[in-house]
């Protein structure tokens, strides 16, 4: 009589929700060179056919950038570069971004923000000042996302209200009646739905009709979310990482969007034409813990490309 069962356990089926999947279709996620590096197979981990951001740090050359759009994109995935105009010396440097990565990977897309860097490295300070050169259009971009804010910016309004980043987004959504490209507001990650589905509504009250796509924080500890909050300036729905810090059965367990998301597609579900339309998630956690928890909790819509 055999004294131990070594018989496998069936591994539990989990159920998906309809609401977050149709709601997690074409999410798109964030990488740097670096990260990027360190992932063998993205076709492990992501769907068919989703857009990557490559995230461009003050310091890092252009040719890593163009390197890393080379490889996504002969992986299947179109890529969407950042482009800071913070860190753009000139436009000579910003034709020759445009040529190379168009040159070398095929680029089509660009994210354009003022970028994290304090004093301008030349000709340019806002994204506005790049969509102004005409670059993008002449050189046929299908797609052209700049950055929204729900919950403010203190670096863009330092006193507390949000009078520069509504006038950004006015002189936008101009922009968005005369460019080919379409575009979108990709914004910053937060983390109460109550508060990006008010600033997504309030958008629609003051004519502004460029689709969202909403800023997601992906699986990581606490103590890394709140570091990387407080750096990026995340507002009042920091306190909802505070409140879970002092919980003490939760302080040691990694922070999961699960609930956010599932607001948000309830809401979408209940309200089609709700113009967030995409979820964009900054894996501060991973790419592949990112990948896995939307694996895990998207079903179909999410699978990876060779599953």
């Amino acid at each position: 009589m055999a004294l131990l069962s070594f018989k496998k356990k069936t591994d539990a089926v989990k159920t998906v929700s309809p609401e977050v999947e149709a709601f997690l279709q074409g999410y798109s996620i964030e990488v740097m060179p670096r990260t990027a590096a360190k992932v063998e197979d993205f076709r492990a981990l992501l769907p068919e056919g989703t857009r990557v951001y490559i995230a461009h740090i003050e310091g890092t050359p252009i040719e890593e950038m163009v390197a890393t759009a080379k490889r996504l994109n002969e992986d299947g995935y179109p890529v969407m570069p950042h482009f800071p105009a913070r860190i753009i010396k000139d436009q000579a440097t910003l034709e020759n971004w445009i040529a190379m990565y168009q040159g070398e990977a095929d680029v089509k897309q660009a994210l354009l923000l003022a970028g994290g860097v304090e004093n301008p490295h030349g000709d340019y300070h806002c994204s506005m000042q790049l969509l102004e050169t005409g670059l993008f259009d002449k050189a046929g971009f299908t797609n052209l996302h700049v950055a929204g804010h729900p919950e403010g910016n203190k670096d863009i309004d330092p006193d507390g209200s949000t009078k520069n980043v509504d006038d950004a987004l006015r002189w936008k959504q101009k922009f968005s009646e005369t460019t080919d490209a379409k575009m979108a507001l990709a914004t910053q990650f937060a983390f109460e739905s109550k508060q990006m589905i008010a600033w997504a509504d309030s958008l629609k009250e003051a004519g502004i009709d460029i689709p969202v796509h909403i800023g997601i924080a992906g699986p990581a500890k606490l103590q890394t979310l709140i570091k990387f909050a407080i750096a990026c300036g995340v507002g009042p729905s920091l306190k909802v990482l505070q409140k879970r810090a002092m919980d003490v059965s939760k302080l040691l367990l990694p922070y999961e969007p699960t609930d956010v998301i599932a607001e948000l597609a309830a809401h979408k579900a209940a309200n089609p034409d709700f113009n967030i339309e995409k979820v964009h998630f900054f894996p501060l956690g991973g790419i592949k813990t990112n990948a896995n928890w939307a694996i895990d909790n998207g079903g179909a819509s999410t699978a990876q490309a060779n599953a």
